[in-house]
């Protein structure tokens, strides 16, 4: 066993959650330090590197294994999963029959639901929304698509704000009479295109 369920409780949507304590040293972790919170022993493996931190929530039958990191102030419930390397932090929140997995990150006030699923390296952060499956693709920078957000390298804007700005003037990095520039306003018209099929399919 790599850790253990200590006395200290928290209550937690009417559930009465309690802090771990981990039995030996694993991934940086040492034993005798206390993690964050869950309701039962199932909802984080004792095998992996898998583990709760800080004031980190998880309860229901979801499950963190794997590699996977759940810190901060976040909570994973319902019976999501959160597995392989990713990460969940800050003050998101994975619930419903969502997965999170790959090395994928969810932060920020995000929220991941419903039957969502975050794969390989997307980003998930700031406000956004996930109830489908995160469109990802890596052209000249990563491109993260959410339920309302597309995330384009370090830039994070709604959809419609992309689609004002693939209309207007304004510039980053990449200046719009480069070549590559292209690129940027193909990846971008492509994920606002997979955005209202997925929409009109609802």
């Amino acid at each position: 066993m790599k850790y253990e369920l200590t006395q200290e409780i928290k209550s937690f949507n009417g559930l009465k959650l309690r802090r771990i304590k981990a039995l030996k040293d694993f991934n940086g972790i040492k034993a005798g330090t206390l993690g964050g919170w869950i309701e039962k022993e199932e909802n984080l493996s004792q095998s992996g590197s898998a583990w709760v931190y800080d004031n980190a929530k998880v309860s229901g039958s979801a499950e963190v294994f794997g590699n996977a990191k759940v810190s901060g102030n976040a909570k994973v419930s319902g019976s999501a999963e959160v597995f392989g390397s990713a990460w969940v932090y800050d003050n998101a929140w994975v619930s419903g029959s969502a997965e999170v997995f790959g090395s994928a990150w969810v932060s920020g006030s995000a929220e991941v639901y419903d039957n969502a699923k975050v794969p390989g390296s997307a980003e998930v952060f700031g406000d956004a929304k996930v109830s489908k499956l995160v469109y990802t693709s890596n052209y000249k920078y990563r491109l993260t698509l959410t339920d309302n957000h597309i995330k384009y390298g370090c830039i994070q804007k709604t959809i419609q704000e992309w689609k004002e700005w693939l209309e207007g003037t304004e510039e980053f990095e990449t200046k719009r009479n480069d070549p590559s520039f292209k690129i940027i306003k193909m990846s971008l018209e492509l994920a606002i295109q997979q955005s209202e099929l997925v929409q009109a399919l609802d």
